[in-house]
């Protein structure tokens, strides 16, 4: 009980530093951190998992705000423009961004995806996209997107494994 409701505040208080992040992110950038979203980008960012947009438009309808899907892409795509969230290619699903409070290096990470919680993690991806850019350019192959996301199981659920 005593663990569930330090969870629950550690949440909290992530979700509201990630809130605070993008927010800044937005007026750095210039662009507006509309009413909607923020509700897609607190919906994304409540969880540790990437999550669908359908899934947003039913957790959003859930808590009263009844939207048309097109209206809940529009606000992913501006999330994923301020670079606050991410777009998980294989599952078509949306994360916040892990590494809004790491100065912007302009350095690509490499998204990887639990397959037994959902979690996404990010990490620091520079010798694997400097690998994927000498490959391309040896093969006269000019890049266009460079998208790397490894599915595995995270340290916690390995952690639980059966014995």
């Amino acid at each position: 009980m005593v663990a569930n409701a330090a969870e629950d505040l550690g949440a909290k208080e992530r979700l509201k530093t990630s809130l605070e992040q993008a927010t800044a992110i937005f007026a750095e950038k210039n662009i507006r951190f509309t009413e909607l979203r923020r509700k897609v980008f607190e919906e994304i960012a409540a969880t540790r998992a990437s999550v669908g947009a359908y899934e947003v438009l039913d957790r959003l309808a859930k808590k009263g705000t009844r939207l048309a899907p097109i209206s809940v892409y529009r606000a992913l795509d501006a999330l994923l423009e301020a670079g606050v969230v991410h777009r998980l290619e294989s599952k078509n699903a949306y994360f916040a961004c892990r590494r809004m409070d790491k100065p912007r290096t302009g350095r690509p990470p490499i998204f990887l995806s639990c397959e037994k919680c959902g979690a996404v993690q990010e990490v620091d991806g520079d010798e694997i996209f400097r690998a994927i850019d000498t490959a391309a350019s040896g093969a006269e192959f000019n890049t266009r997107v460079r998208f790397v996301e490894v599915s595995g199981t995270c340290h916690d659920c390995a952690a639980h494994r059966p014995a």
